[in-house]
């Protein structure tokens, strides 16, 4: 983050020069005031200046907008970025054409890219962490009744054939669907088996497990 120290006959004007200089609002740094400064005797003798430490605060909105132009302009693909911030979570929306290269087979592409935001925004942070969920054409919610409606259909099968039954391998967030799907299922016991990247849940009768 950028930072500067500067002067003044007051510490709001050191932090206005400060601001002058860094070509910023107020609202988008941090100041410590490093000396209040003197006024000397009688206002004129021995005075010293106040002095200040001005940093430019992070800003997680533009960093994962430059980054993921930068990813999406290699790839040759053209989208329109839209961020907004909610309960410390950036949620991006990426819009265009070609999107089913972004989402790739089952999501991976858009996680493997949502994970990479993850690491680029949070790189050398020593302030609050900030999670990021990337979705375009609304294919998270697509994906999540589809899992719901699977879970269902297994947790169907496990019962009717009294035998259990593994799913394909799934990254966590999946994995979590289909658990909570199921936890208030009378009859039927979720858990999972397995080592990433090929864990996988297994939906099994209760009185078995």
């Amino acid at each position: 983050m950028k930072s500067i120290e500067m002067t003044g006959k007051t510490v709001d004007e050191a932090v206005q020069n400060a601001l002058k200089a860094l070509n910023v609002t107020e609202d988008k740094v941090e100041v410590k005031v490093i000396d209040e400064g003197s006024k000397g005797l009688f206002k004129i003798f021995g005075g010293r200046e106040s002095k200040v430490e001005v940093t430019v605060k992070k800003d997680y909105k533009d960093d994962a907008k430059d980054f993921l132009r930068n990813v999406l302009s290699s790839m040759g693909i053209l989208a329109e970025i839209k961020i907004t911030e909610e309960n410390n979570v950036l949620k991006i929306n990426l819009i265009g054409p070609n999107m089913g290269l972004i989402i790739g087979y089952r999501g991976e592409t858009l996680d493997s890219l949502q994970y990479l935001v993850n690491l680029a925004i949070n790189k050398n942070n020593e302030g609050q962490y900030k999670k990021v969920t990337l979705d375009t054409e609304n294919y998270r919610a697509k994906r999540e009744e589809t899992l719901k409606r699977l879970a269902g259909k297994i947790a169907y099968k496990v019962r009717r054939n009294n035998k259990a039954m593994k799913l394909e391998p799934m990254n966590p967030y999946e994995r979590r669907i289909i658990h909570s799907a199921l936890q208030n299922d009378s009859s039927i016991v979720t858990y999972s088996e397995g080592e990433e990247p090929h864990r996988r849940v297994v939906i099994d009768l209760k009185k078995k497990a």
